[in-house]
């Protein structure tokens, strides 16, 4: 039988190549978003069968939302720290709340939950390959929100409830709903629009890279894990061969783009 899925964040830069990602998996998707960003959407999506979308808060969902779902994937929430001159309490807290809110739905209605979070969980590495047992050091608002939130998940983890946390590399990857803020496509689009990348460092710190079909691979996968060990998974979301330096990425980019 196919699962029903509901996706937070449906009409975002994940959610957008996710919805469809799944569709062609069989499965049945409810998307749920505020919608601000749609009116800036590159391409017109049209889903027909199997997709519902409600147009919501994460805050105001109601658990008639989550009737005959089978997995919550959350994607919503704060990206990246797009307002670092403000108290970072008052804008990652609400993501915190309303998350551990839609945890415990899910967990009083047995619906197994996954949650994007992020590798900079880890802070400033060094030379050593970093596991999911590695120390965690987070260095931003957004990091330590991503790490909070996982200790809530572990809190919530019980006979009944064994969500998964998946520690995303730097995304990068056309989307219908682009982000031209994270590294990748930041560069390229640079480059695709003035003939020139600007760095504003000297390139030589590294970044762990994912492609958004990989996340999306990443997130199918654990849909159809068969995984109920009463506590949070944790996975790292990447591949070693794309860590690389910033001004290796620029140097790619200058070698792919003509001018």
């Amino acid at each position: 039988m196919s699962k029903s899925i509901l996706i937070t964040g449906s009409e975002g830069y994940l959610g957008s190549v996710l919805v469809p990602f799944l569709l062609k998996k069989g499965f049945t998707i409810t998307g749920l978003d505020t919608c601000f960003f749609t009116q800036f959407s590159l391409e017109k999506k049209n889903y027909k069968d199997h997709y519902k979308f409600i147009k919501s808060d994460v805050r105001e969902i109601k658990e008639n939302d989550l009737n005959n779902i089978d997995v919550v994937v959350h994607l919503a929430g704060i990206s990246n720290d797009p307002m670092s001159r403000m108290d970072s309490k008052k804008v990652y807290d609400p993501t915190r709340i309303y998350t551990k809110n839609l945890a415990e739905l899910c967990k009083s209605k047995g619906i197994r939950f996954i949650f994007a979070s992020s590798c900079s969980v880890y802070g400033i590495g060094n030379n050593e390959l970093l596991t999911e047992q590695s120390k965690v050091n987070p260095q931003t608002g957004y990091s330590l929100n991503k790490y909070q939130i996982e200790k809530d998940l572990e809190e919530l983890s019980d006979n009944n409830f064994s969500p998964i946390a998946l520690r995303f590399a730097t995304v990068f990857g056309p989307s219908p709903n682009m982000r031209f803020d994270i590294v990748i496509n930041m560069l390229v689009g640079m480059a695709k629009t003035k003939n020139r990348i600007i760095l504003n460092s000297d390139g030589q710190s590294w970044r762990p890279n994912l492609h958004i079909c990989d996340l999306c691979e990443a997130i199918y996968k654990s849909i159809m894990l068969d995984y109920n060990e009463n506590k949070l998974l944790t996975l790292n979301i990447g591949d070693e061969k794309n860590n690389l330096r910033i001004i290796d990425i620029a140097k790619l980019i200058q070698n792919c783009v003509p001018g």
